[in-house]
């Protein structure tokens, strides 16, 4: 357990992992805050302060489980550090009448960037080409020729807030935009393609930015993969589990489409070794909100959320 001001009134949160040092000073100024990643009996720690503990302050990659907020009885609200709340059992939560928050918007322009980076990394061969500069071997010959990004027929599984920003930073490279969801935007002026499979054999480049969770559970499959061709490319900046990573290797390995690039992963940071292997992905380490403007705003996003609970007022970014 972490200091705090000393006071009985002061509040107990638990938080599941480390969050930047500039965002645990204020917390630890406000709260009393037990830190579960750095017990080394977490049962123990959990049934100490069970009855005390009112908020859990989690990340996206962590969550929280049913079998946790099960143990705190008196836990009125899960705060968490990022978009993706595939990891907390909503519907435990909400069963229980359990607040949820994320940190959405926040983050969606630096990962629409980062998915328009992925695909011209791959598409231009960028990390190859830097590989190719450094170890000499253009002072043997000229590099082989790569694939165009701009005018191309771009494909977005997904228009949230993410899908949106990529479509539009899409569009200032003339792209073709297309793309899949639940249902058509009226809002947007891009077209909307209600199969799948018929998206993918429309498009050049397909990004992912879907949501998480058991319904969009390897969406990207064999067939959408086949479907892709051996002249597409896939960009997820979604969830790896949006992508089935046994069909998707089995494609790289065998050219049945161009290339990857990847931001999330099935089992990250532990990831299929394959993936290290091949020259035609380009891996990133989850890393596509990973600025300082970025992510001090969605500390502050939490710390805000948890603030308004306690104080009484309206959730800024309620989930549930």
């Amino acid at each position: 357990m972490e200091k705090c001001t000393g006071d009985d009134a002061v509040t107990d949160i638990l938080m599941t992992g480390p969050y930047p040092d500039w965002d645990m000073g204020d917390l630890e100024a406000k709260y009393r805050v037990h830190k579960l990643w750095q017990s080394k009996d977490k049962d123990a720690l959990l049934s100490s302060h069970a009855g005390a503990i009112r908020a859990i302050a989690t990340r996206g990659e962590l969550g929280a489980s049913a079998a946790l907020m099960a143990k705190l009885p008196q836990l009125e609200i899960v705060s968490c550090y990022g978009v993706g709340t595939d990891a907390i059992d909503l519907a435990y939560a909400r069963a229980n009448g359990i607040r949820v928050t994320n940190t959405p918007d926040v983050l969606t322009e630096d990962v629409a960037d980062i998915g328009i980076g992925l695909l011209l990394a791959v598409a231009r061969k960028i990390p190859q080409a830097d590989a190719y500069v450094r170890d000499g071997s253009w002072r043997k010959g000229n590099m082989g020729l790569v694939t165009r990004v701009c005018g191309k027929r771009l494909g977005i599984v997904g228009m949230g807030r993410v899908g949106a920003a990529v479509a539009k930073r899409a569009a200032a490279f003339d792209c073709t935009i297309s793309y899949f969801d639940t249902r058509k935007r009226d809002d947007l002026p891009y077209t909307f393609v209600g199969d799948l499979l018929e998206l993918a054999r429309d498009s050049e480049f397909l990004i992912v930015t879907l949501a998480g969770g058991e319904s969009t559970k390897h969406i990207i499959n064999a067939a959408v993969l086949a479907a892709l061709g051996a002249d597409g490319i896939v960009i997820n900046i979604s969830r790896g589990s949006t992508v089935d990573e046994t069909a998707l290797l089995a494609a790289l390995e065998s050219s049945a489409i161009k290339g990857a690039g990847l931001d999330v992963f099935w089992n990250e940071p532990t990831i299929d070794e394959r993936f290290l292997k091949l020259t035609n992905v380009v891996l990133q380490p989850h890393h596509a909100s990973g600025t300082l403007e970025t992510r001090k705003a969605m500390g502050q996003l939490v710390r805000d959320n948890l603030a308004a609970h306690f104080g009484g007022q309206t959730l800024l970014t309620p989930v549930v």
